[in-house]
């Protein structure tokens, strides 16, 4: 069977550093092709390679017998190629449809001029969404949609393009279990197709249930091409990383040992109503969790307390003062941080260099008028980013890079080296290891702890159940708004925690 599409010998180099180096791939028809490693390893380059985003410094692809030493994006299209980034690229302003059909809007000709088909545009989008079981209507402002359901308007326009080979990069980082197993459905469908499916995913057991083969990518080199059904999660985190490593981090403290009450939410109730009468309370020492479905109000409840949302009524306590927050700007000023859920949109100035985006924290806390009085230290950032480098073990070539430049851990720890460099005493973490290899996600877990034992508060809201378990010290379900349930770790059960949040 011939090869949708071969890669050879691809090399890439970027200023300071070689992100490829001779790797050699194939995808055929009809299989989910997995792609491994950590981040940082190369997968998102050589799917750019792939896409015509980056042209290859060595090597060639070839495509339906059709070599190209250096693909373009519109070369890539025209091929078959399609693909669903990390980071949405949903244009928030337009309707789904628009979004699903951008580049090739149906259309057609009224009085001579070519007019776009808004008929045949809703019909079109409306088969597409049933296919990924989006229950939205194809006019709707894709603005007024959650993480999820942009995820799968992402789905949607793939398949629109009726592609030959579709790359998946972490696509269900933002979905539930049920969504999630939707799109597995839709995959399957796709290789009766005879489609070829890249799948880049760090959760190990989706790989295992959906994958046919893997390839594992380390430093930028390739350690091999192995069939999913002859391999172990044991022996693909050992190639991945190139060490033995525990896929949980276990920090072995308990509720009973954490000290006073440092941060504490009393009857909070957004203005909207997603969250009401919330109360709870973090000890010294601890890491709190919170569970739940996607929906039921766990980051709205942070979203609240951060000032991105208004409140109803409530209050918020930081070390037994109560604290007045409007904007995220009060919220910093006060000593809290946010690692947010999104971090491309709400995490970092994608402008903006690793130096910055460390320092500018602690520049915000120095300023007056809300930000509007202050300057910028030169010597003070690099001497900021340089230490927070050094503590975070952030992997880059240099500190003057553009964030957007570093892999996804290694913005998530350009992002909390911001909150520590400016003295917070409250870290929120918003779904913390989103599109993180293991690796990285056992670097977090310890900072976490670590931080609860400095006496910085962490609360971690996650859809991932393992993880609260490994990690924190208690945790709280949340459900249509509202806590239905609070577990200590002696307790916790992945089965006790699922029922608190559908009952």
């Amino acid at each position: 069977m011939e090869a949708l599409v071969q890669m050879n010998h691809i090399t890439k180099r970027f200023p300071g550093v070689v992100a490829l180096q001779d790797i050699t791939l194939d995808i055929m028809p009809g299989e989910v092709h997995v792609l491994l490693g950590e981040n940082g390893a190369g997968k998102s380059t050589l799917m750019k390679i792939l896409s015509g985003v980056y042209q290859p410094d060595e090597g060639e692809v070839i495509i339906g017998g059709k070599t190209y030493a250096k693909l373009t994006p519109r070369e890539a299209k025209e091929n078959g190629i399609a693909i669903i980034y990390q980071e949405l690229s949903v244009i928030n302003e337009l309707s789904i449809m628009e979004n699903v059909f951008l580049g090739a809007l149906p259309a057609r000709k009224k009085g001579g001029i070519g007019v776009v088909n808004y008929t045949q545009m809703r019909e079109k989008a409306r088969t597409l969404l049933d296919s990924v079981e989006l229950k939205r209507d194809p006019g709707e402002t894709v603005a007024n949609l959650n993480i999820s359901e942009k995820q799968m308007v992402e789905i949607a326009k793939t398949l629109a393009l009726d592609a030959k080979v579709i790359v998946m990069d972490e696509p269900t980082s933002s979905l539930s279990e049920v969504e999630a197993g939707r799109l597995f459905k839709q995959i399957r469908q796709l290789k009766k197709e005879g489609k070829g499916i890249v799948y880049i995913s760090h959760k190990l057991d989706e790989i295992m249930a959906i994958g046919d083969r893997v390839s594992v990518l380390k430093d930028g080199q390739y350690v091999g091409t192995y069939p999913v059904k002859e391999s172990t999660v044991d022996g693909l985190v050992t190639l991945m990383v190139g060490r033995e490593l525990k896929n949980k981090y276990q920090g072995g403290r308990t509720a009973g040992e954490a000290g006073e009450v440092i941060f504490e939410v009393k009857n909070l109730t957004r203005k909207d109503h997603t969250v009401q009468n919330a109360s709870f309370f973090l000890r010294k020492g601890e890491v709190l969790g919170f569970s739940g479905l996607i929906g039921a109000g766990r980051s709205e409840l942070m979203c609240a307390i951060y000032g991105i949302s208004p409140i109803k009524e409530g209050e918020i306590l930081l070390n037994g003062r109560k604290l007045h927050i409007r904007n995220p700007y009060d919220a910093l000023k006060q000593g809290i941080g946010l690692v947010s859920e999104n971090r491309r949109e709400t995490g970092f100035f994608g402008n903006f260099t690793i130096k910055r985006n460390i320092s500018i924290a602690k520049q915000l806390m120095q300023t007056k008028m809300g930000g509007l009085l202050g300057m910028i230290h030169v010597k003070e950032e690099q001497e900021i980013a340089e230490k927070a480098q050094k503590e975070m073990s952030i992997k880059c070539a240099s500190l003057e890079q553009n964030i957007t430049e570093l892999s996804g851990g290694n913005q998530q720890k350009v992002i909390l080296g911001k909150w520590l460099s400016a003295g917070v005493k409250l870290v929120i973490f918003d779904e913390p290891t989103k599109g993180i290899d293991v690796g990285t996600k056992s670097e977090i877990y310890k900072l976490m702890q670590d931080l609860a034992q400095k006496g910085i508060g962490v609360i971690v809201v996650s859809s991932e159940m393992p993880e609260l378990l490994s990690v924190c010290d208690r945790i709280i379900v949340m459900n249509r708004g509202h806590i239905k349930g609070e577990f200590s770790i002696e307790e916790a059960t992945e089965e006790k925690l699922m029922k608190a949040a559908i009952e």
